[in-house]
């Protein structure tokens, strides 16, 4: 079976790459792929795929019907670009200013494009039913949430995901067991203090200053108080406050996230935060409230999907083009949101290149070695394959 799933891939390689570069050169803003989503329902259709369009307002699901092996499988793929302007040098660059496939979003929309045609050509070779999903939003961490509450995970036993690396070489893929990447939270702090002429500040509670402690008080808790195999970051991103450069401020407003891997971890974020101001405040006569939103958990990718996965391919690839990544990232994912309705696993699509710079992704001259198309079209497909020869899962 691996031998027809690479021949069928190899045949899409020129199709998958013309449709890897117009999607490229037609980026569009989360919450915003409209024409993404037309294009990808057409190519679909074309192949015999039953098409929702309209899910999580502009994602796609495709139903694949195969045999009879009553687990439904999921593969999911995002579809939007990033409020970036371009700066590589492409013929097929982005048409549209300011905006642009920073993140490889392209590439795994064709992925998950070239997988679902890969597999519609095994015909009654497939052993089970795929869903394939298009999300919108990913990069504001709102479309899966969106296509979950849509009903895209209705039914499905497991669910595979795929995310582009520039740090590692085209046609090699990265596998991490565990945590792949954190969870990600929204913090906002509100200090109020009183306000004075700037040349007494004795006769005033400045919030500035007050908002400087909190944040150094924060980073340094974090060393002293937080244990250290549980990595977690803390980033004040924005300060808004003051009124005139000869006057105490008497309201700051601070905005941040807070990354975290463990479990235990995330779940004492909150009141921890909350202790640190209400001690700073207290001290120096100031009010304050804390505003702590939960974004996205972690995502941890199952371990019996994740030794499919890596056995998968390496049987396609070799065991030099299969890395076990020994860390995780302190990047979020909202891939996580459909873990906590089915397992699943997500892996790292090598894009780098060997002859030239590999900008990191979001960077404006980001570009990917499209040798991994084929890669991760090959890895995805015959890892779905393989799951249904799985016995129990």
């Amino acid at each position: 079976m691996l031998s027809r799933i690479k021949d069928l891939a190899q045949e899409l390689a020129p199709r998958l790459i013309e449709i890897r570069r117009h999607i490229h050169g037609h980026p569009e803003l989360s919450g915003q792929e409209y024409q993404t989503a037309a294009y990808v329902a057409g190519v679909l259709s074309s192949c015999g795929i039953v098409v929702q369009e309209g899910i999580a307002k502009t994602g796609v699901i495709g139903e694949l019907v195969g045999g009879t092996d009553e687990r439904l499988v999921a593969i999911r793929t995002d579809m939007d670009a990033l409020p970036i302007t371009e700066a590589a040098p492409l013929e097929f660059a982005s048409r549209k200013m300011g905006i642009m496939h920073a993140c490889g979003h392209d590439v795994h929309t064709t992925v998950g494009l070239g997988t679902a045609m890969v597999l519609s050509g095994l015909g009654e070779q497939l052993p089970g039913n795929v869903r394939f999903l298009f999300q919108p939003a990913e990069e504001i961490a709102q479309g899966a949430n969106w296509m979950v509450q849509d009903g895209a995970m209705n039914d499905v036993s497991a669910i595979f995901g795929v995310h582009v690396f520039p740090s590692i070489p085209g046609g090699s893929i990265g596998v991490r067991y565990g945590a792949l990447t954190a969870a990600a939270d929204d913090l906002e702090i509100f200090i109020t203090g009183e306000s004075g002429h700037g040349a007494r500040p004795h006769e005033a509670v400045d919030a500035i200053w007050i908002a400087a402690q909190v944040i150094t008080t924060l980073q340094q808790a974090i060393s002293r108080t937080q244990n250290p195999l549980r990595p977690m970051v803390l980033t004040i991103g924005q300060i808004n406050g003051g009124r005139a450069p000869n006057v105490i401020a008497d309201q700051v407003h601070l905005a941040g996230t807070v990354r975290s891997l463990h479990p235990e971890t995330h779940a004492n974020l909150p009141e921890w935060i909350e202790s640190i101001v209400a001690n700073v405040c207290q001290m120096y006569g100031a009010r304050y409230e804390v505003s702590y939103r939960r974004g996205v958990p972690s995502v941890q990718n199952d371990l019996a999907l994740t030794q499919i996965l890596e056995a998968s391919a390496k049987e396609a690839w070799g065991s030099d083009r299969v890395q076990i990544l020994p860390e995780s990232s302190m990047g979020a994912e909202d891939f996580s949101m459909y873990l906590e309705h089915a397992p699943g696993t997500m892996f790292r699509l090598g894009v780098g290149f060997k002859d030239k710079p590999n900008y990191p992704l979001h960077h404006p001259q980001f570009e990917v070695n499209e040798s991994a198309i084929i890669t991760g079209v090959v890895t995805l497909a015959y890892s779905v394959y393989q799951y249904w020869q799985q016995s129990v899962l």
